[in-house]
């Protein structure tokens, strides 16, 4: 268990550094975007000591410098003392189930009339696909729906889907894209994120359907060990209906 939640929080401090330069500022590191794309966290350095709330205050007052959101996330089981000074400096925090996929995955059928699919660097159409996977997520989760992928930005996808990076993955229904979910690999780690639904599609085992379809892409290209936070009780309950158990806990913290 512990070896696992090591990998998982060495993962997490690995992967954004394919898109961001970490800086460090005492047991915190934060993380500043060096290209286009939603800004990342501050989090504790990996076996670094105890972090306080001076340390996050000082942290936080770098990111309003930066003009970036004041957030931070971490393995609670890898830094127990960031809980309390996240709330100690006045943020709110929130702790959300840590699961790791247990053998292969097994997901839900699809609805008639519903299709999914893994977005392909070849694909044809990788443009159009890759902003409905954004505007899908958007939508799920109450966020604004962004600009399709261009130039720069289309050929690093391209290049990421190829290399194995990331990945992507699109459920479609009779009115058009519904379900979407994506995922981020370092070594044999994976992450699965941003599965989410449009409210209208929900109850029918779409979101279930994209996680295996996302997690046994990752098992059959070698991925030892493949996790996802959950953010509520009912999402704990779909990843688990997938093959995923709980081994934890994932904090994050933000500005009220």
């Amino acid at each position: 268990m512990d070896d696992v939640l090591q990998r998982i929080d060495r993962f997490c401090d690995e992967v954004p550094r394919h898109w961001a330069t970490p800086l460090d500022d005492g047991p915190l590191r934060l993380f500043v975007r060096n290209r286009p794309g939603w800004p990342f966290y501050a989090r504790p350095v990996p076996g670094g000591p105890p972090v306080t709330a001076e340390d996050v205050e000082r942290v936080r007052a770098r990111q309003r410098a930066l003009r970036v959101p004041e957030a931070f996330e971490w393995v609670a089981g890898e830094a127990p003392s960031m809980a309390d000074a996240a709330r100690a400096a006045g943020l709110a925090v929130k702790m959300c189930p840590l699961l790791v996929l247990d053998g292969a995955p097994v997901g839900p059928p699809l609805p008639a009339g519903y299709s999914a699919r893994l977005v392909g660097p070849a694909d044809g159409d990788l443009q159009a696909a890759a902003h409905s996977v954004l505007t899908v997520a958007a939508a799920a989760f109450g966020a604004p729906s962004p600009g399709p992928p261009v130039g720069a930005a289309l050929a690093e996808l391209r290049a990421d889907l190829a290399a194995g990076a990331i990945a992507r993955a699109l459920v479609t229904g009779p009115d058009g894209p519904v379900t979407a979910g994506s995922a981020q690999r370092v070594g044999d780690v994976v992450e699965l994120v941003g599965i989410g639904t449009v409210a209208a599609a929900r109850g029918r085992g779409l979101g279930g359907a994209v996680t295996a379809l996302l997690a046994g892409a990752a098992r059959d290209a070698g991925a030892e060990v493949v996790f996802l936070a959950a953010g509520d009780a009912a999402a704990t309950r779909v990843y688990e209906r997938v093959g995923f158990r709980r081994v934890g806990e994932c904090g994050i913290a933000e500005s009220g």
